[in-house]
């Protein structure tokens, strides 16, 4: 037969509670919200990116080189929005930071800028076309005027 006292039934019972409490509170003190995903990306890889999300809503290509550079030819269906603008961090932060976003520029540098920043912001998933338009140009992949 097992003796019990009762100063061993105290410190059981404290540290089951105290087991229970970091259980139940544990869930609380762990961020809900998933990992960020920022990450460069080739040409082809933005091209299945891209084909893979067709219809999604949800997914958005942002162009941040100039206005009249984009005119001369972007990425179909990409919205710009010019690095150089004043107003670039403030039109970023308005942006829905749990969508997906493929960016990209001319030639990677003003768009790595806006990764960083779009990190900042804590945009949860940010594709980076690392070799911007002229990567995607000299693979032969489509653009639209």
């Amino acid at each position: 037969m097992v003796k019990i006292s009762l100063k061993n039934l105290t410190i059981f019972a404290v540290l089951v509670s105290l087991v229970t409490g970091l259980v139940v509170t544990g869930g609380c003190a762990v961020s809900e919200t998933p990992a960020q995903i920022i990450k460069d990306v080739t040409p082809q890889e933005a091209f299945t990116l891209i084909q893979e999300n067709e219809n999604n809503p949800d997914f958005v290509i942002i162009d941040v080189r100039t206005p009249e550079e984009f005119a001369d030819g972007h990425i179909e269906n990409a919205v710009n929005i010019d690095f150089r603008s004043e107003t670039f961090r403030g039109e970023l932060n308005k942006l829905d930071k749990n969508k997906t976003y493929l960016i990209y520029c001319r030639s990677g540098n003003r768009s790595r800028s806006a990764l960083d920043i779009m990190e900042e912001l804590n945009f949860r998933e940010v594709y980076h076309l690392s070799v911007g338009i002229i990567g995607w140009n000299e693979e032969g992949l489509p653009t639209v005027k």
